[in-house]
């Protein structure tokens, strides 16, 4: 599902999660853009999204009748008034895409590995703007005169990969990772091994000296090597293990494939402990393109997950 940023290119309304309680399908700070024909995003699905959608049509029918339509804060608590299991507490703000909310999304398109924040104003006049501030989460604030605000950050994603290989496996990882939170780097030697077009979240880098990618990376990314040499391999894999301040490293290939390179890798002084390989999660065996990304897509997501915690 295509995410909430993304240009709608008719009149929509922006719902957000701005507060929640309890068990819940989805965090304060989720967003779900809504239009006459569809979508973009999901506040969790459910009884509650179908409410949600309900209110956003209206408000999008208000507007195409020429009423004003302001943001308004809306109280769903999920059991007793929607059915659902979840018995938790969800305060949804509804607000039509126009004048100040437009340009901060567009803004927020341009700045999207970047963290923002926008502020927005649930009561009076319509407000709302990006700040330089930043805060940790979405959180409504009553300030002095009893007017209401969402604080509502817009974080980039903390994941990073650097993935080394454009043949029919990246291909498909890259295409497993496309709505996942998280930032690609792609590089390969051969420019026509890319696509012409590339999901949002891809930067491509194509290269005669891949190797300089693994520097130029941030501290604590992931590495995924798996391009057509073995030698291009083996020559990665000793930059990357050289590198301080790797978060995760995987090699495609077999147990054979880790032992030689772990041969090699030693006489230099370079430990593969942290190395892994095979990629991908234990007790899948289907080496399809689109197979392999689906398990490496899943492992990485459990490391990333692990990594934000500590």
């Amino acid at each position: 599902m295509t995410d909430w940023l993304t240009p709608a290119g008719e009149p929509a309304v922006l719902v957000t999660v701005a507060r929640a309680e309890g068990s819940v399908p989805r965090e304060a700070g989720t967003h779900m853009l809504v239009t006459a024909s569809g979508q973009f995003d999901t506040i969790g699905g459910g009884h509650l999204e179908h409410k949600a959608f309900g209110i956003a049509r209206e408000m999008l029918a208000a507007r195409r009748a020429g009423r004003a339509v302001a943001p308004h804060l809306k109280r769903f608590p999920l059991g007793p008034s929607l059915g659902q299991c979840c018995g938790g507490v969800v305060w949804l703000l509804f607000e039509a895409v126009s004048g100040e909310l437009e340009d901060v999304m567009a803004q927020l398109r341009q700045r999207r590995k970047e963290d923002s924040c926008r502020i927005t104003a649930i009561d009076g006049e319509e407000e709302c703007r990006l700040v330089d501030e930043q805060h940790r989460e979405t959180r409504i604030h009553t300030d002095a005169g009893g007017r209401r605000w969402l604080i509502d950050p817009v974080k980039a994603p903390r994941a990073h990969l650097v993935l080394f290989g454009a043949g029919h496996v990246g291909a498909a990882i890259v295409r497993a990772l496309a709505e996942l939170p998280c930032t690609v780097t792609w590089v390969d030697e051969r420019d026509a091994m890319f696509p012409a077009e590339v999901p949002a979240n891809v930067t491509i880098e194509a290269t005669d000296t891949p190797e300089a990618c693994v520097d130029e990376a941030p501290d604590n990314a992931s590495y995924l090597v798996l391009t057509h040499s073995h030698a291009l391999d083996l020559q990665l894999t000793e930059a990357i293990l050289r590198r301080p301040n790797v978060g995760w490293f995987g090699l495609i290939g077999s147990k054979t494939k880790r032992a030689q390179f772990t041969s090699r890798l030693e006489v230099k002084g370079l430990s593969t402990q942290n190395m892994v390989c095979p990629i991908g999660l234990p007790g899948i065996i289907d080496k399809a393109p689109a197979v392999i990304a689906a398990s490496v897509a899943a492992q990485l997501l459990m490391v990333w997950e692990s990594q934000a915690k500590d």
